[in-house]
């Protein structure tokens, strides 16, 4: 059986999509550590999403870094290049969830920031709507 690499592609997508529309309400409920990790999230998978779809790899899943999922986008569209400051959102991947992630801190009384998750939202807008413009879903 063929696998449907657009199919399970698309899926990808429409978690980012949603995951993305979810960290905005809990950044509007002023939960900023949820939200910036969830704005991390959406654009992970909308990157994982173009690149499944380009590659027809799963090796595209072993990594949660959007600098290395930037990385192979340029590779192959180098209109990628446009989304590089994205990959700030790395940073919110363990020391928003984890207090061992955050020496002397604890998240979710530690990023109280409304701008930073205001441009954590942006930048990853930036990638979704990128990848939007990129694929066929």
């Amino acid at each position: 059986m063929k696998k449907n690499y657009e199919k399970e592609a698309s899926r990808w997508f429409i978690q980012a999509t949603d995951e993305f529309n979810d960290a905005d309400m809990l950044r509007k409920m002023q939960k900023f550590y949820l939200a910036l990790f969830h704005f991390q999230q959406a654009a992970e998978k909308a990157l994982k999403a173009f690149l499944y779809e380009r590659l027809k790899s799963r090796e595209v899943f072993y990594t949660h870094s959007i600098a290395d999922l930037s990385k192979m986008a340029i590779e192959i569209d180098p209109e990628f290049k446009t989304i590089n400051p994205a990959k700030k959102l790395d940073q919110y991947y363990i020391p928003t969830r984890y207090p061992n992630g955050l020496p002397g801190g604890i998240p979710s009384r530690f990023f109280d920031d409304p701008k930073e998750a205001e441009d954590a939202m942006f930048l990853a807008k930036s990638i979704i709507n990128l990848v939007k413009t990129k694929t066929s879903f």
